[in-house]
């Protein structure tokens, strides 16, 4: 089996464009949860952290846009920058050799475009005239509604810009599939089949599509995002990008590459209990940790951090709690999450996790959980970092993401010293 690096990241977050921004904000302890720019008064929770910062001009031509969604410019800008920060540029000799695994929440291209359409071919009665829409109202469609909705289309714009010919996956889902998509390019290097590969998720959560949806089960917050606090009332929800460049690591060492940690294992779990409420005991999550730590071959005494997913509901807090207890055996490792800083990505939130673990390792420092004030007793299972940043004591991390229908996803990681193999 082959050793991993992670040798470039690239975060787009409501925080900042690029890694040094976000890192920073998150060191300095600030949020980027604030009121949406589109008219929110309908829903019950009308905030959200929204990147401002990205003009999207740098990352893809204008032409290349008319066919694209938001969430695909985020995935190109977040994968581009993981590219740069590593000083990577694939050759025609290594496109073969270089994979993409991709992930998002995309269903479809913008409703709005489709709006005029549907209002266009209701009947009398006040419901959409299928047969109406056909004949009268389908032309009203945008004409690139249905090229901007096709899910998987971040791997063509990605692979077109940087040319990546190798491996290549697009996972559908929440924040489990970011982690699943870094760790499926960890196994793919890890197994021979590639030496580089980028991989990563993204979303546009703060939509009024995605979040009318939310907003509707009740697991959005009102007001503030306040993991594993007495007083949390749900999740917030934010845009961005979290993209990884993973090396096999003899080669990171012969081009002289800087590594932020070494990837070391990866595991994941499924619990088929409930379709939204998590087992409240935590097991597929405990099992996904279990995994990730037995093939990285770390104890859980040995775990410097985990990078939590603390999205700040009830149930899904407790349930995390749990789990950690459950894997770590009763050792209470630091951990933090970051949402209430960034808003809950979705696709993108396992990612920003991992990147948030290597982060940690290579600059020594742990970024605290804002919002976190009176600790629910249930939810003290950790010795969680808040006040203001930490320094890292140690060498290993370990970062979680969980997907709404019972999936978990652990990364493993260790620090590398010196932070060039």
């Amino acid at each position: 089996m082959r050793r991993v690096a992670i040798t470039g990241i690239g975060l787009i977050t409501p925080l900042g464009v690029g890694a040094d921004a976000t890192w920073e904000g998150l060191l300095e302890g600030r949020s980027a949860i604030g009121p949406l720019s589109f008219d929110a008064s309908s829903l019950r929770t009308q905030v959200g952290g929204e990147v401002t910062a990205l003009d999207a001009d740098k990352f893809v031509s204008r032409k290349a846009q008319r066919t694209m969604t938001r969430a695909d410019v985020l995935a190109v800008a977040g994968a581009t920058l993981a590219l740069r920060d590593a000083e990577l540029e694939i050759s025609e000799a290594e496109a073969e050799r270089a994979a993409l695994f991709t992930a998002g929440n995309k269903e479809i291209s913008d409703p709005s475009d489709m709006l005029a359409a549907t209002l266009a071919a209701r009947g009398a009665d006040g419901r959409v005239d299928l047969q109406r829409f056909g004949v009268d109202a389908q032309s009203a469609v945008h004409p690139l509604f249905y090229v901007q909705g096709l899910q998987a289309a971040s791997l063509f714009y990605i692979s077109q810009q940087h040319g990546l010919k190798g491996p290549n996956t697009y996972f559908a889902g929440g924040a489990e599939s970011g982690a699943t998509a870094i760790g499926r390019a960890f196994r793919s290097i890890r197994r021979g089949e590639a030496d580089i590969a980028v991989a990563g998720g993204f979303d546009d959560a703060v939509t009024w599509w995605n979040m009318s949806k939310l907003d509707a089960t009740g697991m959005l917050s009102p007001g503030e995002c306040r993991p594993y606090d007495r007083e949390r009332e749900g999740t917030l929800l934010g845009e961005g990008a979290a993209f990884l460049v993973l090396e096999e690591s003899e080669r990171a060492r012969m081009r002289g590459a800087r590594v932020y940690a070494e990837l070391t294992g990866f595991g994941s779990g499924f619990d088929a209990r409930n379709l939204v409420t998590p087992d409240p005991d935590g097991e597929s999550l405990s099992r996904a940790l279990t995994g990730a730590l037995n093939e990285a071959r770390l104890e859980p005494e040995a775990v410097s951090f985990v990078a939590a997913h603390g999205s700040g509901t009830r149930l899904g807090d407790v349930s995390e709690a749990r789990a950690i207890a459950r894997a770590f055996g009763g050792v209470r490792p630091a951990a933090s999450t970051v949402k209430p800083a960034t808003g809950h990505l979705v696709g993108g939130a396992g990612a920003l996790n991992a990147a948030v673990a290597a982060l940690a390792l290579s600059h020594g420092a742990l970024p605290q959980t804002l919002g976190l004030e009176d600790l629910d007793p249930d939810c003290d299972t950790a010795d969680w970092v808040t006040g203001a940043a930490r320094e890292v004591r140690g060498d290993s991390a370990v970062a979680v993401a969980r997907g709404v229908e019972g999936q978990s996803v652990a990364l493993a990681m260790y620090r590398h010293e010196p932070s060039r193999i």
